[in-house]
């Protein structure tokens, strides 16, 4: 009760302020609701956990200590809320609660209460123009595009950030934008002496959109302090950080971790986007990132992405779509730095597959978390199948191996042991495939009310001599599944 109580409290005072500043400021509301239960069997090909970094000293736990619970039912609500002082000046407060049933804010007898702010920005346009100014924690992405998800570098999800989109004219315009992704300290560093806990970013994005084709050239500048808490902070994937799709392998051998107190990372590319052949039309990303090339040569980390998508849209029962990718991966040697392409948070994935974190939308244990930096694959989705009014149906399957040397990542697990850096099932050698299928149905109840149904298998083979027998053996007793069913409601 108590609980509830304090839910009535807070609304009454939003109402209050809303009544009081209604006069000057427009309040607008919308949000979303999710409840949907999950079976997922063999996760993570041996259904036992993955390795995990214990804290941000880089000690860790290796892989295989605990086992899966197959079953389990997650809830979302998310709501956010605008308050619009006049066309050009609003600020937006985004709030959720998630978690699943009989856990944390969703436990039958005295609950713990968790409300996450997930959105908070001021947003405005700068007078007599349209160049339009958002400053504070925001969605936020690198360019990428939408066939694809999001970015394979840094997409899906929120940061503090400072972005200035200036339209030049209806074909041009400018992106630029500041965010500080990490800040290990705050106000005050430790000791008397100042160290790099930051991880800074500057992005510069030029997107051009033309009769039936549009290009985005793009670039980013990181600065990353050697202190950072790149172990704790997510990326992409279950058990995944910063420290896995960052750093490089070499940086965990002696001596460990960075020299210089800051260093510097980069990335530029490409998004293009070919409709000229409609209904034909054709997608890409070219992408180079880069590293901690003035620290140690093995604290090196640099490498290419590049994807490539088709799809035909002119069918209303269907849309046949084709992709593919290829990145490099690690050479035979952790002591002259890593060749896979460094990112931050990767959410990329073609057809909403089970292979990747990328659209699931009953995303909670969704997807395997396999890496696309490090190898390379094909895959074909029946997307938008709709035969019969109001259902809509997805099929896809995706092939790949990885690019990256046995000798590399066998290295590492003999000298740490099993490690979270590099995970069976996530980073592939060149020995090594996984395939995996999803279908997917959505039924539209109502206009806002909808039931889906996310399934998803996946099969891999993984060498014992790079994995161990305990683990390779495991994921040889049966392939990975998923089954999410529930009911979603935008409003």
């Amino acid at each position: 009760m108590k609980r509830f109580a304090i839910l009535a409290i807070a609304a009454a005072l939003l109402l209050g302020s809303a009544m009081t500043a209604s006069a000057a400021t427009e309040v607008k509301m919308v949000g979303d609701a999710f409840v949907y239960g999950t079976f997922n069997a063999n996760q993570n090909f041996t259904g036992w956990s993955t390795g995990s970094w214990d804290d941000n000293t880089g000690a860790y736990t290796g892989a295989g200590k605990q086992t899966e619970d197959r079953f389990q039912i997650w809830e979302r609500f998310r709501l956010r809320t605008d308050f619009v002082a006049n066309e050009a000046v609003k600020f937006r407060l985004g709030i959720k609660v998630e978690d699943t049933w009989g856990h944390g804010t969703l436990t039958a007898a005295n609950p713990a209460v968790s409300i996450a702010v997930y959105q908070a920005f001021l947003q405005f346009k700068l007078p007599d123009c349209n160049v339009e100014v958002t400053a504070g924690l925001q969605d936020f992405s690198l360019p990428a595009n939408a066939f694809f998800t999001d970015s394979v570098v840094f997409g899906g999800d929120r940061a503090a950030a400072l972005t200035i989109n200036a339209p030049i004219n209806e074909n041009f315009s400018v992106i630029a934008a500041y965010t500080r992704r990490l800040d290990k300290t705050r106000t005050y560093d430790t000791t008397t002496t100042q160290v790099g806990d930051e991880l800074d970013a500057y992005v510069l994005a030029l997107p051009i959109t033309l009769p039936g084709f549009k290009v985005t050239p793009w670039g980013t500048i990181a600065v990353a302090g050697k202190s950072a808490n790149y172990f704790t902070a997510g990326s992409y994937g279950p058990n995944s950080t910063f420290a896995d799709s960052l750093l490089s392998a070499g940086t965990f051998v002696t001596p460990a971790g960075f020299r210089n107190n800051q260093n510097a990372y980069w990335w530029a590319g490409g998004t293009f986007e070919v409709t000229a052949l409609d209904p034909v039309k054709f997608y890409a990303d070219v992408i180079y990132g880069s590293g901690n090339q003035a620290d140690r040569k093995k604290d090196q980390r640099y490498g290419w992405f590049v994807d490539f998508g088709a799809e035909y849209t002119g069918w209303d029962v269907l849309t046949p779509q084709i992709f593919g990718w290829w990145s490099t991966g690690e050479d035979k040697s952790t002591r002259n730095g890593s060749e896979r392409m460094p990112s931050i948070l990767s959410n990329w994935g073609p057809g909403n597959s089970f292979l990747f974190d990328c659209s699931q939308e009953l995303l909670k244990q969704g997807n395997m978390g396999v890496n696309p930096i490090g190898s390379y694959g094909l895959g074909a989705s029946l997307n938008n199948i709709s035969f019969i009014e109001k259902l809509s149906n997805r099929v896809t399957f995706v092939y790949l191996r990885g690019n990256n040397s046995p000798s590399a990542i066998r290295y590492l697990n003999t000298y740490m042991g099993s490690n979270p850096y590099f995970t069976m099932g996530r980073d592939l050698t060149t020995n090594e495939y996984v395939m995996g299928a999803n279908i997917d149905t959505t039924y539209q109840i109502y206009e806002n009310l909808a039931a889906v149904m996310e399934t998803g298998w996946a099969h891999g083979q993984f060498q014992t001599s790079v994995w161990g027998h305990r683990l390779a053996q495991k994921s040889r007793e049966g392939d990975a599944w998923k089954v999410a069913f529930g009911l979603t409601y935008k409003f």
